[in-house]
């Protein structure tokens, strides 16, 4: 059925299709000078030396973990609650992913959890800003230090996040943001890698392009490498989009900030809430049910919530629950007590930028009948 309210939408103006156009009128539809305008304005943006473009976040993650030589015997610390990436990344690589519990308030890796699963093993941990909540980061990178562990920040839903003014994609070695459509901003499909190490930002860009490297010929090719190149096409819609970041973020406060006030006193629901010290990019809304309701109630509930019209979803199922991942590591339910809890009660609303106020008020009103309901 046709969805009244759909649960994400990107922000697309005359100057993006305009950018796209003029890019399109040129003979550079890639390898040509959007992308590296468009890589120089990340730099600009995050504070970091290096920014590199790639195809998805997943590649940049990816191409991150290869840059730092992760690989068999490695265990890389990683959080059950999240986009399955960052745990299909260490083993793409070969390396053994650990599951750390979450914190049940910021449903970000726990830091007072982590020193119990470092092992002599471990090389790394890729902490992920769940939503756009930054809580915690300084902490993990704290451990990270004392233990002589390498962070890879997994900053895919946190453009423009900061805490304690800093901001997110800088806390770690090497970090990576993504583009795809729900996104802060959009560059169709799209991330880019982040790094203030000029060997690290160098293996990056070889190996984005078949391992090519620079001023090398078109058929040199130094090392194995891959095609996750962005366009020059993609590139041009990042460009304009990313000068409006800031624009961007206003408008998913507020959105946020109207959900909090219809919602905030449901005593069925627990909302979430941008941590202290801290400016949080709404990457979503998901608020969850209370323990009393169970998983099946939740999934009763995101029924009835589509059958209106009302596009929802479960953000996220736990990680180290899917499939192929539980029978290769023997994980199972109970493992990650928080993580398992949360997950059984979360539900993603409509969020987006221009989402209309009237909109969040049907949402909300039809969440709290389909919750008289069950």
């Amino acid at each position: 059925m046709e969805m009244r309210v759909n649960l994400a939408c990107p922000d697309i103006t005359e100057a993006e299709i305009e950018a796209v156009c003029q890019v399109l009128r040129t003979p550079n539809l890639s390898l040509g000078p959007k992308v590296r305008e468009f890589e120089q304005g990340f730099e600009e943006y995050i504070g970091v030396k290096h920014a590199i473009s790639v195809n998805s976040g997943t590649s940049g993650l990816y191409l991150c973990a290869r840059a730092m030589g992760w690989g068999p015997g490695d265990e890389i610390l990683v959080t059950p609650f999240t986009f399955i990436c960052s745990v299909t990344v260490p083993m793409m690589v070969g390396a053994t992913p650990v599951f750390v519990d979450i914190d049940p308030v910021t449903m970000n890796m726990d830091p007072s959890k982590i020193e119990e699963k470092i092992t002599e093993r471990t090389k790394a941990i890729i902490p992920v800003e769940v939503f756009g909540n930054p809580a915690g980061i300084d902490k993990i990178c704290e451990i990270a230090e004392k233990h002589n562990l390498t962070v890879l920040e997994d900053s895919c839903e946190a453009l423009g996040s900061t805490l304690d003014g800093r901001k997110i994609g800088t806390f770690g070695k090497m970090s990576a943001f993504a583009f795809y459509p729900n996104k802060q901003m959009t560059t169709g499909e799209g991330g880019v890698v982040l790094t203030d190490d000029d060997d690290l930002a160098e293996l990056c860009v070889s190996m984005r392009n078949q391992g090519r490297g620079r001023g090398g010929g078109w058929l040199a090719h130094q090392r194995l490498g891959f095609n996750y190149r962005l366009s020059d096409i993609n590139c041009a819609l990042g460009i304009v989009q990313l000068s409006r970041i800031e624009e961007f973020i206003e408008k998913r406060a507020k959105v946020a900030a109207m959900y909090l006030q219809l919602l905030g006193d449901d005593e069925r629901l627990i909302v979430p809430k941008a941590p202290e010290n801290s400016r949080m990019s709404w990457f979503v809304f998901v608020p969850r049910l209370t323990e009393n309701y169970t998983q099946e109630q939740r999934n009763t509930l995101l029924k009835k919530m589509l059958d209106r019209g009302i596009q929802v979803s479960n953000y996220f199922p736990p990680v180290h629950l899917q499939p192929f991942i539980a029978e290769e590591f023997g994980c199972k339910e109970g493992d990650m007590p928080v993580t398992d809890s949360v997950c059984k009660g979360t539900i993603a609303l409509p969020f987006h930028n221009n989402l209309s106020a009237s909109d969040v008020e049907l949402v909300c009103n039809e969440l709290k009948s389909c919750l008289d309901e069950i």
